[in-house]
C-alpha cells in the first residue's frame, strides 16, 4: 500500500503561482509513475501532468509552458509548480501513483492509490 497526503494549496490571485506537494510513504515510489489530477465543482476528474520512474514528463495541454511536474524518489516527494495561475486552475488537486506503469498517463484507471487532495483557488 501507499499514502499518499498532498499539501501546498490555497487560494492565489490569477497570474501567480502555487507550490503543491505530494508526499508518498508505505513504499519507495522507484519505478512507480506519479501523476496530478484536477477536479472542479460539478466536472470529472482531469488529468494535469505525470512524470514517469525514468524522468519522462507529461502534461494537458491547458497547462503546458505555466506547470512543471518534479519528482525526489529520495524523499518520496512529488512536486508540481504552478505559474500563471487563471480562474480556471480552481479545483481540488489529487496525487496519484501508478505501481504498474507503461499505459497511458492521462487516464485515472491507470493509478492504483490516491491522495485526498488539496483545494487550489485561483481568484480574477
Amino acid at each position: 500500500q501507499v499514502q499518499l497526503v498532498e499539501s501546498g494549496g490555497g487560494l492565489v490571485q490569477a497570474g501567480g503561482s502555487l507550490r503543491l506537494s505530494c508526499a508518498a510513504s508505505g513504499r519507495t515510489l522507484r519505478r512507480y509513475a506519479m501523476g496530478w489530477f484536477r477536479q472542479a465543482p460539478g466536472k470529472g476528474r482531469e488529468f494535469v501532468a505525470a512524470i514517469s520512474w525514468t524522468g519522462t514528463t507529461y502534461y494537458a495541454d491547458s497547462v503546458k509552458g505555466r506547470f512543471t511536474i518534479s519528482s525526489d524518489n529520495t524523499k518520496n516527494l512529488v512536486y508540481l509548480q504552478m505559474s500563471s495561475l487563471k480562474p480556471e486552475d480552481t479545483a481540488v488537486y489529487h496525487c496519484a501513483a501508478d505501481s504498474t506503469p507503461g499505459g497511458i498517463v492521462e487516464l485515472p484507471g491507470e493509478y492504483d492509490f490516491w491522495g485526498q487532495g488539496t483545494q487550489v483557488t485561483v481568484s480574477s
